[in-house]
């Protein structure tokens, strides 16, 4: 019988069978693509697989040289053109080599490769590791494009700095200036030159193609120009403000590339946290959401990273759950070596996570002190949505008793209100207090933080089901209309408790705008609101005030709680900016906790709020007598 280690070593070496794939892209093995056997001729030294549209190709039977054989099979082989014309400075020697693609490469050329081949604009959005040549792959199908497919085709190369797109566009001076001249398709020899003393612009000679560079910092250098190819690089790490937004200018330069064959866009970065626009565009790109292919090659597709086993038995009892799960997912032994290896040189494994992700994940996560668990929040994201309504609460007036008059919901794709759940009647069993409606007061200018309305349905823990968020408003208002739009909701929400984080409107007295005053006005029209228990400086004598005021003790308290129930999964979630929030949110080195430097922390909060007094709030369930029908 077998040992344990016997069976993985076999195992072991089948996984690594399957993994050693032959491929030649001079003889066409293992290549990209529909292939068929072509023999030996003089136009080619031995049999090979060429691209089976080369040779449905009229001027295929009327090749007279080898230089034509080559030229013609350049136009449909992607990686025959790679191997015989592209050279490139290898990272870890730092010689000059032709390009002969790796395996990830490989199957981000597939990727656009189907698409160009089937007439479609080719789209992608790529999440980068280390060491892969994930930019270089785009520059050069980018340039293969422009050198033997197509003449005026212009590109763009964007980066977060000016330096890092004129190194990308360094790359492809390299393939201009080895490119053999005999291959060569264009009227002149092959080598950029000046485009009108542009400094940004330089002009394939012969082809007629431009090639741009810029940087997110400049943006108004680059609009407006003819582009009908994008490389956008490190785009999580461009600037992001009121002003200017990677977002907006993005649509802008992306805006202008016609839906067309040929055309290319590809958004590629290492990650940068959540939250951002890159961050946000991969989900949607993930979920089938967006035009982009979503791409991102794990640490154990580069080849590189891999170990000879020189004590498999000694690896085996060293590996712990994370590394056991590692060999559950298919892995070999020697990625698990050199990984298990690998970790050693960081303090912790979160950080090695970060830096050698083995999935999204874990190149997503923040790589600070995360107060939440990035297992947990992405649990916790599996349950987000697009909400069913979003728009906004209509009635009699904005504030006052007819606030609370007349209340409807109006559609509006421009509205702040989401809405994955209207108020439901209440059936046979409800539980008192169904909803709570808990509100974050943020500020009024556009630049500063959001005012957040969340409310909580506390219905499903009559069978013991995770509590749910149904609705949610978060925008810039005035804090008088926030507390009537917040007493609004409540309302709507068969009287929902509401709670208001008291602290803004406490101690508010500017411009005619008195906080104390604002919610005793709402508690004399609307009498379901959430108070507090105070006590004098004697701690003898008690009151009680309207609202749940935040200082370091309770933050502590509500997050604490927030953080058991992203643990347990307590609760659902539906905003996929909470989840963003989640793991943006951190330990400050004095001890607090808050949003990471440059981003919001108000979904957090209004969240932590309304679910700590919701599940404070006692279980108990009416049961509605049920009407018995009489017969004569």
């Amino acid at each position: 019988m077998m040992s344990e280690i016997d069976e993985v070593l076999a195992e072991n070496r089948r996984r690594n069978e399957a993994l050693a794939v032959e491929y030649d892209p001079i003889e066409g093995v293992g290549c990209i693509g529909e292939r068929c056997r072509v023999a030996k001729s003089a136009f080619n030294d031995g049999d090979c697989y060429v691209p089976v549209a080369m040779t449905r190709d009229r001027r295929y039977v009327a090749v007279s040289s080898r230089d034509e054989w080559v030229k013609l099979r350049c136009e449909y082989d992607f990686e025959f053109w790679c191997a015989t014309c592209v050279m490139i400075q290898d990272k870890l020697t730092g010689r000059d080599r032709r390009l002969v693609l790796n395996v990830p490469q490989r199957r981000v050329a597939a990727i656009l490769e189907s698409d160009r081949v089937a007439q479609r604009p080719m789209r992608l959005i790529m999440l980068k590791a280390r060491q892969w040549g994930g930019s270089t792959l785009v520059q050069i199908y980018a340039a293969w494009m422009q050198c033997v497919h197509c003449r005026n085709w212009h590109s763009l190369i964007c980066a977060h700095v000016k330096d890092t797109a004129a190194n990308i566009r360094g790359m492809y001076s390299k393939v201009l200036s080895n490119y053999p001249e005999n291959y060569w398709t264009g009227d002149e020899a092959p080598k950029f030159r000046p485009y009108e003393r542009s400094v940004n612009i330089r002009e394939i000679a012969g082809r007629n193609c431009r090639v741009t560079i810029g940087s997110s910092e400049n943006q108004e250098a680059v609009r407006g120009s003819d582009y009908a190819m994008a490389h956008l690089s490190e785009v999580a790490f461009w600037h992001d403000s009121q002003r200017r937004s990677p977002d907006g200018f993005i649509r802008a330069v992306c805006g202008g590339i016609a839906l067309a064959p040929n055309t290319l866009i590809v958004l590629e970065s290492t990650a940068n946290g959540v939250g951002n626009y890159f961050h946000s565009e991969w989900l949607r790109s993930k979920a089938g959401q967006s035009d982009k292919h979503a791409v991102m090659v794990p640490w154990y597709e580069i080849e590189i990273y891999r170990q000879r086993v020189t004590d498999a038995a000694k690896l085996w009892r060293e590996m712990d759950d994370y590394e056991r799960n590692l060999w559950n997912m298919g892995l070999t032994l020697e990625m698990i070596q050199w990984y298990h290896l690998k970790r050693r040189e960081y303090p912790s494994h979160s950080m090695m996570k970060a830096e050698y992700p083995t999935d999204d994940v874990e190149a997503f996560v923040n790589t600070g002190a995360g107060v939440f668990d990035a297992e947990h929040v992405e649990r916790l994201r599996r349950d987000c949505c697009e909400p069913k309504h979003i728009g906004e609460l209509m009635a009699d007036s904005h504030r006052g008793e007819g606030a609370l008059r007349n209340i409807r919901f109006s559609e509006d794709s421009c509205g702040k209100l989401k809405v994955w759940a209207q108020p439901q009647e209440q059936g046979d069993r409800f539980i008192e207090n169904r909803y709570v409606v808990s509100v974050d007061i943020g500020g009024r200018a556009e630049s500063s933080d959001y005012s957040v309305i969340t409310v909580v349905d506390r219905n499903p823990l009559i069978d013991a089901r995770p509590m749910e968020i149904v609705a949610q408003w978060r925008g810039h208002i005035d804090h008088d209309l926030l507390a009537w739009k917040s007493a609004m909701i409540a309302k709507w929400y068969n009287d929902a408790l509401l709670v208001i984080e008291s602290n803004t409107l406490e101690t508010e007295c500017t411009e005619g705008d008195h906080g104390l005053f604002i919610l005793d006005q709402l508690r004399d029209v609307y009498n379901n609101m959430y108070y507090r228990e105070t006590f004098d400086k004697s701690g003898m004598d008690s009151s009680y005030r309207i609202g749940f005021h935040t200082n370091r003790a309770t933050k502590r308290l509500v997050i604490d709680s927030l953080i058991g129930m992203v643990r347990e999964g307590a609760y659902k979630e539906r905003a996929a900016e909470a989840c963003d929030e989640l793991m943006t949110f951190e330990q400050k080195e004095n001890g607090s906790c808050g949003a990471k430097a440059g981003y919001h922390d108000d979904v957090v909060m209004s969240r932590a709020i309304g679910l700590y007094v919701a599940a404070s709030q006692t279980v108990y369930v009416v049961n509605r007598p049920r009407r018995v029908k009489h017969t004569a």
